[in-house]
């Protein structure tokens, strides 16, 4: 503790303000390092491929489809079915036979009316799925279970809390049944709505319920499917972007292809910064679901984070540096000291190695 007092009263004054202002600010880039990782890892959205495969080896894909871009079921059909071709050229195969390669969803926008016999929910913001749409987009359920679009029937809902409320009177109301368009339907969970600055300004500020594409399709009213969202294997960089891209073969004003598990890597996010101001010109007639939406949001944010993680980073960089320099010039050692030094160091230590066997001899 005596050599430490003597060491700090040993330091200029100008020493010491310089080794503040280095640890403060290695303080303030570690405190945004774990701030930038909660909010990555607090976006499930984002992140199937890492719930998909712990290997690391996987990549989700999103595409954003315009108005006037016809897809519809035949065309997501037609994209699987080359899929599955390309992976088995690429001689790509599952690591077991009861395990998928991929998986997909896809997703509409729109407006559709529920009653419950007593009361109804006029025109509420829907989401029309289809494939594992769940599995990208994990919502908070409060009570009962996802449903796929894959179903054979396509008679489930999944409704929030507050529609649960203005529907029932309750959020207790799983099975219980709903009109929609004069047919049955059943509710198979109730969610609790995400909350924060950038979900309400998305349009989670308002009730959204889930039904099945064809409910949406027939009953409500949407544009057709707007989002493509696939999880599968990326053996090599940008393998699943590029395939998907290719894939679907249309004009790039037309579908915007992102890769959601590299967004918010340093890549991601110095193309982010390069586009700032420009990337949010949206040139095409694209209207992005509410998770694209918070998506988009956080990597502004983050792309500012990392700015001034790499200017916290910069300035104990310089400044070590420039000390190091500094001292370098003002040396008072040769390279043949520090080869004596290095040579005493090794001598002492092979004393106490020869000290210590010659002790344990006698026993």
């Amino acid at each position: 503790m005596d050599k430490i007092k003597d060491f700090i009263r040993g330091l200029s004054w100008k020493q010491i303000i310089l080794t503040v202002i280095v640890l403060f600010c290695l303080i303030i880039w570690g405190g945004l390092t774990f701030f930038s990782t909660v909010a990555k890892n607090g976006l499930p959205d984002q992140n199937a491929a890492k719930r998909w495969s712990e290997e690391n080896d996987t990549a989700q894909v999103s595409c954003f489809f315009t108005e006037s871009t016809e897809i519809d079921k035949n065309k997501i059909m037609s994209f699987e079915h080359e899929l599955d071709t390309l992976l088995k050229e690429a001689s790509i195969t599952a690591p077991n036979e009861n395990a998928r390669l991929w998986a997909d969803a896809y997703s509409a926008s729109g407006k559709i009316t529920l009653s419950s016999g007593k009361t109804s929910l006029q025109d509420a913001s829907a989401v029309g799925i289809g494939g594992d749409f769940f599995l990208f987009h994990p919502v908070r359920l409060l009570k009962g279970s996802y449903f796929s679009g894959n179903d054979l029937m396509d008679d489930k809902v999944i409704v929030d809390e507050d529609a649960a409320w203005q529907l029932f009177g309750s959020n207790d109301v799983v099975g219980m049944q709903i009109i929609i368009g004069g047919i049955p339907h059943y509710i198979a969970g109730v969610i609790e709505r995400e909350e924060g600055r950038f979900q309400e300004a998305a349009g989670l500020d308002k009730t959204v319920v889930y039904v099945s594409f064809e409910t949406l399709e027939q009953f409500g009213t949407t544009e057709g499917i707007n989002t493509y969202e696939v999880v599968m294997p990326n053996p090599v960089k940008n393998f699943a972007y590029k395939s998907v891209k290719e894939k679907f073969n249309l004009d790039e004003n037309r579908m915007w292809v992102v890769e959601n598990s590299t967004r918010f890597g340093i890549e991601g996010l110095l193309t982010v910064i390069a586009e700032f101001g420009t990337r949010s010109m949206n040139a095409r007639a694209i209207q992005y679901p509410y998770w694209e939406n918070v998506a988009r949001g956080w990597e502004d944010v983050l792309a500012i984070v990392l700015i001034l993680q790499i200017i916290f980073l910069m300035i104990p960089f310089v400044i070590i540096v420039t000390v190091l320099t500094i001292a370098w010039k003002r040396k008072q050692w040769t390279w043949k000291d520090v080869g004596h030094f290095f040579i005493k160091c090794w001598e002492k230590i092979s004393d106490k190695f020869h000290s210590e066997k010659n002790k344990w001899k006698y026993f």
